[in-house]
């Protein structure tokens, strides 16, 4: 089985947050020996951002067992596609990324909605990445992918 890694459950391990670090190394020793673990581009670029060389970050993937698979331009068209369903949808609104749900956020001064941009492209190509190449998805963000990707399988480290 492969399966991609969000980049927030592996900075719950890296960066330890108490709320999430526990959850997240269970999940992870829970995968089985044969299994693949993969991270897509932007994966691998956030993660890089906690390592202080190119080599350390080379060394904790090749010691976890996690590979960079490059998005493919299925993966891409994919996440093109979720990327405009969600421009499209958004209008001011925040989404819950536990359950989905669209929330707006407004002034307490002036009523006003204010506008907030809570997903950015990388979102998707982790999403579309994972739908398309691998055959499920260990992440915390469970709403924002169920909501654009259906078919995903996604796993919340418990």
């Amino acid at each position: 089985m492969i399966i991609a890694i969000d980049t927030n459950v592996l900075l719950d391990i890296l960066i330890p947050n108490t709320a999430h670090v526990e959850s997240a190394l269970r999940c992870l020793m829970s995968i089985k020996p044969d299994d693949e673990l993969i991270v897509c581009e932007v994966v691998f670029a956030e993660l890089g951002s906690q390592f202080l060389s190119f080599k350390e970050l080379n060394t904790f993937l090749r010691d976890t067992g996690i590979t960079l698979a490059p998005s493919n331009e299925n993966s891409l068209f994919e996440a093109s596609a979720a990327w405009k369903k969600y421009s499209a949808r958004k209008k001011g609104m925040i989404i819950c990324p536990a359950c989905g749900k669209h929330q707006k956020a407004t002034c307490l001064s002036c009523n006003e909605t204010i506008p907030y941009r809570q997903h950015i492209l990388s979102d998707f190509l982790i999403g579309a990445h994972a739908k398309i190449q691998a055959d499920r998805l260990i992440t915390r963000d469970r709403g924002f992918y169920r909501k654009y990707f259906r078919d995903l399988n996604i796993v919340t480290p418990k």
